[in-house]
């Protein structure tokens, strides 16, 4: 069983029953459920997870008000019911890794992965906070959530980042693109430069995978994650495995003329999404064009006169 399973059992045959006796003026007001750092977040989580950073257990988000109230006696109470639940925990736990689980401030939650209690404020906070942690902010499932304070601040990050972020970081994410995957990583190989082919083709990769992302409304996972994630995409599912497949084939000669073909393919995809979306409408499919042509639809001058590559 995966561990969002687990904490969901955990939540309804146990913790929800504990909540409504011991902290019934209180119940009302908790946000319960599972998200932030690890596999079991995403629903990645597999046997081999379990080795570190796991855990059988859950989050409860709490206004700083409440928080202050009933903190220590809430948290004393989920952990004896941990104990007594025979919770699952792995023997490691690294201190990047460590699980965000049990009784927390709502504020503090955000704060971890925006750098505020909330949602990111502004053009260029959305800008520059990276796609991974507004993916780890918004996954896994909440339970309950009657106040509903929790929630808005999800749905926020979610859904509420600004077009214009979105453009800018499009337009990043096409030019380079173009330059790592249609024009570099052939090059290098003519230059005899194998290494940098293939970190050529990373760079493509990691690229690719934030436009798919972006032209579905969706923030894109921490690296590990990315291809996996993309498989559960609506419209980019099917761009997982050929970027893998630039990713693990071989780069022998036969091998580079397949993976110029794909990078080609991959681009050809692009910009035909573009061009059907109307957000750019160049002749030619390399892809630099695109991202000057989406540069130019941002109305915000500050963002719209940043370098094309900034996002």
């Amino acid at each position: 069983m995966k561990g969002l399973e687990l904490a969901k059992r955990f939540y309804v045959t146990r913790l929800a029953d504990m909540l409504e006796s011991e902290f019934p003026n209180y119940v009302g007001r908790m946000a319960v459920g599972l998200a932030g750092h690890g596999s079991e977040c995403f629903g990645f989580d597999d046997e081999i997870s379990r080795d570190h950073d796991f855990s059988t257990g859950l989050c409860l988000w709490l206004t700083k008000e409440d928080e202050a109230e009933i903190g220590f006696a809430l948290t004393r109470a989920y952990n004896r019911l941990l104990a007594e639940y025979g919770a699952e925990e792995s023997a490691h736990t690294s201190a990047m890794g460590a699980n965000s689980q049990g009784v927390q401030r709502i504020g503090d939650f955000y704060r971890r992965y925006t750098g505020r209690e909330g949602a990111p404020e502004g053009l260029r906070e959305w800008l520059f906070t990276d796609s991974e942690f507004l993916a780890e902010a918004t996954n896994g499932e909440v339970f309950r959530d009657d106040l509903g304070k929790f929630s808005a601040i999800r749905e926020e990050i979610l859904h509420g980042m600004p077009e214009d972020v979105r453009l800018k970081k499009l337009a990043a994410a096409a030019v380079r693109m173009a330059q790592t995957g249609q024009y570099n990583y052939p090059r290098c190989l003519r230059h005899g430069e194998e290494g940098a082919a293939v970190f050529a083709l990373v760079e493509f990769v990691k690229n690719a995978a934030q436009a798919a992302f972006l032209l579905e409304g969706r923030h894109c996972p921490y690296y590990k994650w990315t291809l996996r994630a993309m498989r559960d995409l609506d419209k980019h599912a099917e761009l997982a495995a050929p970027l893998e497949f630039l990713l693990t084939a071989d780069n022998d000669e036969k091998g580079r003329k397949v993976k110029m073909d794909i990078v080609e393919d991959i681009c050809l995809f692009f910009a035909n999404e573009l061009r059907d979306a109307k957000l750019a409408d160049c002749p030619e499919n390399y892809l630099e064009p695109f991202g000057f042509a989406l540069q130019k639809r941002i109305k915000s001058a500050e963002l719209r006169n940043m370098h094309i590559l900034v996002g």
